[in-house]
């Protein structure tokens, strides 16, 4: 018996060290077990849940998805599908009996259907180029989906007929409109989205419109008629902005403006009497940050209402309530992402917070959200501590329903996230941020310190997951990530302090973030490392001509020059036209003043730059001319170059990996 106490005793000793071995700090291939949620969508009558449950495969190195489903107390959560898909866009029909999702294949996208009572599936349509914007008919009969029709342009160029069996190079590709290459996409063919219609009985979907513009957004409005948001001027390419509300009349196939103001009026939605449109706009001024303005008006497009005029934060995502008194949204406040509502008068009632971002990458907004009629919510729930989950709730309440990744965190120590606020030294203005400590952190101690930018650079760092700031803290490095200047939750004013000034006295608000670290004693003052990506590309290559208190640099997916930027990336049409005053020929010491190579010569600091070879947002060669100028100038500098990566780097897990690692080699090799 003693000889048995003595053995199990040892057996639980080593079960016990073998469980807290298992306990560790988070690892790049954690990347891989790492799930979360998108698009929740409440059922009409408020008692169930559609959401994407998305996951990752360490063998194809890909990102899937499948439809869950789960009541609004939590109970009965199971998959509708299952597999390595790629299933999106649930929509409820209007009795909640059925739904629609996307599944997306190398062939195109497809539309199913799905009825709860039978559990059966149909597929709808064979593989289309894209399907967006599915809604439902309001008596559940009819369908309709905008996808991409090609136009197929008479060649200009002619050639001779080549001889029988000769193997000639393909025909040039001729390119005549002004935006011609989208990044994540390529080079554009040419055509527009059209409005398709189908039966939910079956049948071939039909095209139903043919527009000669960009259409943005697509509601029934009546039997026959549909209520779009689209850009139909013939100049568009020089007024990209000013979409406008129209009518669309099924029969006569004719449009009926509703708004005319200069600037972009979208997402229209009608209420459930039927009486007020609520939508999304603003009076554009060419600035650098606009924000949408929430807007109400009549159904016959009379007696237009701004409703948010005294709401300074920027507005998306609307839905109307059950009774049609009041409008939902969400909008980012102070880095965090939240939801509230407006009723008809302007007045706001804020309801929840930490609607969490869907980045993977870094910790950014852009959570999503659904209303019931009797006006219960569906969100993606999400905090530093965890990638978006599932949460509910009703007049202000919240409860979470999922916890993905809990098995994973449980094994896993991560960094402790902290807010901070500190005034810049350029004019005092108040910036708000957050440091990130590695785990078993002791202020005791010294440790080197990264600051990691955010892009944009009209965007927010946040109160949210991040697994690349996590991934640095695991390394020993305490992170300082904050909202400069320029960042969006702020207010009009202060995103466009850097209207026509970026970059300038962000990076005042940047270093004295840093110094405001340093003081607080646990800093190796000897250890200072900066990077960011896109905007915070551009911010750490101007960081480093500027000041050489950084052992070393990461510049990622930067602009370089703005001259070269603004007629070589997509988005043409919005960067000379917002950003700059004038064209670059007619600016030129203004672009270049702003543009980071023109400080490379100062530059002492060693240098990583990293971007995707199929990036055609901030294009690699902005990448290409900086290392070049580095190493012309004897500089320690390495290019890095992400294969077969656009400028969402993180949209492959290995690519996501790749960046992380890329990042701590350069900063350890340097790190003393």
């Amino acid at each position: 018996m003693t000889k048995n106490i003595y053995l199990n005793l040892i057996i639980a000793s080593i079960f016990s060290i073998s469980v807290n071995a298992q306990i560790s700090n988070l690892e790049t291939l954690d990347v891989f077990k790492l799930q979360h949620v998108s698009n929740p969508q409440i059922s009409p009558d408020g008692n169930t849940i559609l959401y994407e449950r998305n996951f990752k495969d360490i063998m194809t190195d890909s990102n899937y998805s499948n439809i869950w489903i789960v009541n609004y107390d939590g109970s009965n959560s199971r998959p509708i599908t299952t597999g390595n898909n790629k299933h999106s866009e649930p929509t409820w029909s209007n009795d909640g009996k059925r739904f629609l999702f996307k599944n997306r294949t190398d062939k195109g996208t497809e539309l199913y259907l799905y009825e709860l009572e039978k559990k059966s599936l149909q597929m709808l349509t064979t593989a289309q180029t894209d399907i967006s914007n599915i809604r439902w008919s309001n008596d559940d009969k009819r369908i309709i989906f905008l996808s991409f029709v090609e136009e197929k342009e008479k060649k200009l160029i002619k050639l001779p007929e080549k001889p029988p069996g000769a193997k000639w190079n393909n025909p040039p590709i001729e390119i005549t409109d002004l935006e011609f290459r989208s990044d994540g996409k390529g080079y554009l063919k040419s055509g527009n989205k059209q409005v398709f219609l189908i039966s939910v009985d079956g049948g071939p979907s039909i095209k139903i419109s043919n527009f000669d513009g960009k259409i943005y957004s697509c509601e029934w409005f009546s039997k026959k008629e549909l209520i779009i948001s689209a850009n139909f001027k013939k100049d568009i390419d020089f007024k990209p902005r000013d979409s406008d509300i129209h009518i669309y009349n099924l029969n006569s196939k004719t449009l009926k403006k509703l708004t005319s103001r200069f600037g972009p009026d979208f997402s229209p939605k009608i209420s459930y009497d039927a009486k007020k449109i609520a939508f999304l706009g603003f009076d554009d001024k060419y600035l650098g940050y606009q924000q949408n303005e929430l807007y109400v008006m009549d159904i016959n497009g009379k007696n237009v209402k701004n409703i948010s005029k005294d709401f300074d934060r920027n507005i998306a995502n609307i839905f109307w309530s059950g009774d049609s008194k009041k409008i939902f949204i969400k909008y980012d406040d102070y880095g965090m992402t939240k939801l509230g509502y407006l009723n008809l008068s302007g007045d706001f009632i804020f309801l929840v917070n930490e609607v969490g971002g869907l980045s993977q990458g870094r910790p950014y907004s852009g959570g999503t959200f659904s209303v019931s009629r009797n006006d219960r919510y569906a969100f993606t729930f999400g905090n530093v501590y965890n990638p978006s989950d599932l949460a509910v709730g009703s007049s202000g309440s919240k409860q979470r329903l999922t916890n993905l990744n809990e098995n994973l965190f449980e094994l896993r120590n991560l960094g402790e996230v902290k807010e901070i606020k500190y005034r810049s030294s350029f004019d005092n203005l108040e910036i708000q941020g957050w440091i990130v400590t590695p785990p078993n952190f002791d202020p005791k101690n010294k440790y080197p310190l990264i600051l990691e930018i955010h892009g944009g650079p009209f965007s927010n760092y946040g109160f949210r997951f991040s697994t690349e700031v996590q991934l640095y803290a695991s390394k020993g490095y305490v992170v300082l990530y904050v909202n400069p200047r320029g960042s969006t939750s702020y207010g009009k004013k202060f995103a466009n302090e850097i209207h026509h000034n970026y970059p300038n006295h962000d990076y005042d608000d940047l270093i004295s973030g840093v110094n405001y670290i340093i003081d607080k004693g646990f800093i190796d003052e000897k250890n200072l490392f900066v990077t960011g990506g896109s905007g915070g590309g551009v911010l750490s290559s101007w960081i480093v001509g500027k000041t050489d208190i950084f052992r070393a640099a990461v510049v990622a997916k930067p602009v370089i020059n703005w001259y070269s930027f603004v007629l070589y990336a997509d988005n043409t049409s919005i960067y000379y036209k917002y950003w700059f005053k004038n064209f670059p020929w007619e600016d030129q010491e203004d672009y270049m003043k702003r543009s980071p190579i023109s400080y490379v010569g100062n530059v002492k600091t060693p240098t990583m730059l990293l971007t995707g070879d199929m990036d055609y947002r901030t294009p690699i060669s902005e990448s290409e001319q900086f290392y070049t100028a580095l190493k012309l100038n004897g500089v320690e500098s390495m290019l890095v170059r992400i294969p077969n990566s656009s400028h969402s780097i993180a949209s492959k897990p290995s690519n996501l990996i790749a960046k992380v690692n890329s990042v701590l080699y350069w900063f350890d090799k340097f790190r003393k």
